[in-house]
């Protein structure tokens, strides 16, 4: 037989997979399951009628997925596989995993087996975002669900306590840059709380001293200390963003320059000049905050993902499937296809070469 021929039939069946594999797309249940987007946002703002609060716990949750083996529903197993990764201590307190599943259910109920536990999370994220008042944004699909769940995974998480460099490290290993450690991380803290736990060292032991993070403006000092008295609950909750509350706005970047802002991992990004010089353009440039936002969220819902082959689609979101499902390829004018008749196909050409 010919390498050429040999060569370029390899060729041609790596494009295949790669091809299918490589890119999400906006629209990618327009054809298989145009009901999706329009469940997930059901699912949100019934939530939202009950808890308020929804918005910053999906955002949160689509956070803490994509930063552990990338966005791929990984954080919502929870049975079937000891030391979940939603055990791990990074994400205490995540929540958010009732709304993801009531969309699953109503979509099953209609598409069943084709939309992932990853895109709902993602999609779910940018419903609550514009629930908040912050800005909407055409969500890229085609994610499909992970199988490996550990807490060990969690290790990497970007932390509260982190060092500035740490974190531009932990975001830098995610093809994130300094800009996108502003907005992702002191920018998403525009709405929401925080236990009393992640700021009492802030207010009462700093750096190992009895003293206060003397970055915390005179003005705002007294009342976080009201709010998280010494003696009072690690469990008490606090708004993030002490001025504007739960409105999604610039807010939280002002607090940072001002002194205004509660946890020491959204402080800290006034102290490097690259992190400096992004919060001080978004406290001039008001306006450009909710679209570089919206940018950043979709550079964050690439991370790590699986398409094509890889992973599965999950019939039950905190659960792996049973049996490993068939690969499913699903784009417009999408077909499901097994990798091993492919490979019949590729065995049958190159028989016919000779």
């Amino acid at each position: 037989m010919d390498s050429k021929a040999i060569f370029f039939v390899i060729i041609i069946f790596h494009h295949h997979f790669t091809s299918l594999g490589s890119q999400l797309q906006v629209g990618f249940y327009s054809d298989t399951c145009p009901f999706a987007e329009a469940a997930v946002k059901a699912a949100v703002m019934e939530a939202a009628v009950v808890n308020p609060r929804v918005a910053p716990i999906l955002l949160r949750l689509h956070f803490h997925d994509c930063f552990v083996e990338g966005c791929d529903g990984s954080i919502l197993i929870k049975t079937g596989v000891p030391d979940a990764e939603i055990s791990a201590s990074a994400h205490q307190g995540v929540m958010g995993f009732d709304v993801i599943a009531k969309a699953k259910a109503a979509i099953e109920a209609r598409c069943p087996g084709i939309v992932s536990c990853a895109d709902i999370v993602a999609i779910a994220a940018r419903d609550a975002v514009a629930l908040a008042g912050g800005p909407t944004y055409e969500v890229e699909a085609g994610r499909r669900d992970g199988r490996l769940s550990s807490a060990i995974l969690a290790s990497h998480m970007p932390e509260f306590h982190d060092s500035l460099d740490t974190l531009r490290l932990k975001f830098f290993e995610k093809g994130l840059t300094e800009a996108d450690l502003v907005l992702l991380s002191g920018g998403a803290h525009t709405i929401g709380t925080t236990a009393c736990f992640f700021v009492r060292d802030r207010l009462y032991a700093f750096m190992g001293a009895n003293t206060s993070d003397p970055a915390i403006s005179p003005a705002l000092l007294p009342s976080l200390e009201r709010q998280c008295p010494k003696d009072g609950s690690p469990l008490d909750r606090l708004l993030l963003d002490q001025v504007t509350g739960e409105s999604f706005d610039v807010q939280s970047l002002i607090n940072i320059k001002n002194g205004f802002s509660v946890l020491p991992s959204d402080s800290i990004l006034y102290t490097n000049d690259t992190t400096k010089s992004v919060v001080d353009f978004y406290s001039i440039h008001k306006s450009s905050f909710a679209g570089d936002f919206a940018v950043a969220m979709i550079k964050m819902g690439r991370i790590g993902v699986k398409t094509g082959a890889e992973g599965e689609i999950r019939q039950v979101c905190n659960t792996v499937n049973l049996s490993q499902q068939r690969p499913r390829f699903t784009s417009t004018g999408s077909r499901l296809i097994s990798d091993q008749l492919l490979l019949a196909l590729l065995f049958l050409v190159l028989f016919c070469f000779y």
